[in-house]
């Protein structure tokens, strides 16, 4: 499967994310992941975090969000790269 970042892990539960500021908008499709995620953003130039059934938020660099497993999600692209570090915690059995 392709995704639409780079990324290089850290730590077993903690990756470095980069979105190019040349990615395809189409790309960007709601999603949701196995396990809970706790990301800071590192650059935002404009990226935005829509949660199900909310408004999109501007991401702020060096401020952290928390994502629950399971949850829908996407990220709305900005001016620039997105540049952000994901924890990620066990993953949830349903």
């Amino acid at each position: 499967m392709s995704f639409p970042f780079k990324e290089t892990v850290i730590l077993p539960k903690i990756v470095l994310r980069e979105f190019s500021e040349n990615i395809n908008e189409e790309e960007l499709v709601w999603h949701r992941d196995k396990e809970d995620r706790k990301i800071k953003i590192i650059e935002a130039n404009g990226w935005k975090l829509q949660m199900d059934n909310q408004l999109p938020v501007l991401l702020e660099e060096n401020v952290s969000y928390f994502i629950p497993a399971h949850e829908f999600h996407r990220v709305i692209k900005g001016n620039g790269k997105l540049t952000l570090i994901i924890e990620k915690t066990d993953i949830k059995k349903n």
